[in-house]
């Protein structure tokens, strides 16, 4: 009697089981993405090391290019596999050798804050565009990317110049202020455009629990 009632009464709720405590949230992934703002300054450092101060085109396309390997790598390690590093780390490599080479020219290697502000905006605008090109089919309306990463590239020269970092020193990329800045809000439009879906089986469909899938009673 007990079993029928108990029967009844979830044939009646219709439960459902619901598997979303094992759904990564947002908030952690966004974090992870975060942690590779980590990456810029090591890029600056590689980039400027290998190429030199960035002073002439030479300088600009190879300290560029290495900057791009190193920030697409770190990219590539916090994305939660949504990039795919065969396409991503080569596009950004070239996409930043290749921004900061025009971007630089187009203000004479000047380093007032209008001119790195410039040269942040005429980078990112490249570089942004080759990922844009590198992201997954699924992305939706990936131009955007390109457009943001212009801006933040225009943001973080800006932030960087406003803190006081050295920046008659003509390193390749802006500082960890302007790149947590741009880091942190780029994790928000890559998670407009390329929303985490984890591997099958770490995500699963909520289903319908009623009598007839408890077995016999």
């Amino acid at each position: 009697m007990a079993n029928e009632i108990g029967a009844e009464m979830i044939g009646s709720r219709q439960l459902h089981r619901n598997p979303s405590f094992r759904n990564p949230t947002f908030l952690s992934t966004w974090l992870l993405w975060l942690v590779g703002f980590l990456a810029f300054p090591i890029a600056s450092l590689a980039g400027t090391a290998v190429g030199g101060r960035l002073s002439n085109p030479v300088s600009a396309l190879i300290g560029g290019a290495v900057c791009g390997v190193v920030i697409g790598v770190g990219q590539v390690l916090v994305s939660r596999r949504r990039l795919d590093p065969l396409i991503w780390v080569p596009l950004s490599a070239i996409g930043m050798g290749l921004g900061l080479l025009l971007g630089s020219t187009v203000v004479d290697y000047g380093t007032t804050l209008a001119e790195l502000a410039l040269m942040g905006a005429v980078t990112g605008l490249v570089l942004g565009t080759a990922q844009a090109i590198a992201l997954p089919r699924r992305a939706r309306r990936r131009w955007l990317w390109a457009l943001g990463v212009a801006a933040l590239w225009a943001l973080g020269w800006t932030l960087t110049t406003l803190v006081g970092v050295d920046v008659d020193a003509q390193h390749t990329n802006f500082g960890a202020i302007g790149a947590a800045a741009a880091t942190a809000l780029s994790g928000l439009l890559l998670h407009f455009l390329l929303p985490y879906h984890p591997a099958s089986g770490v995500w699963l469909p909520s289903r319908r629990v009623t009598t007839s899938t408890l077995g016999p009673q």
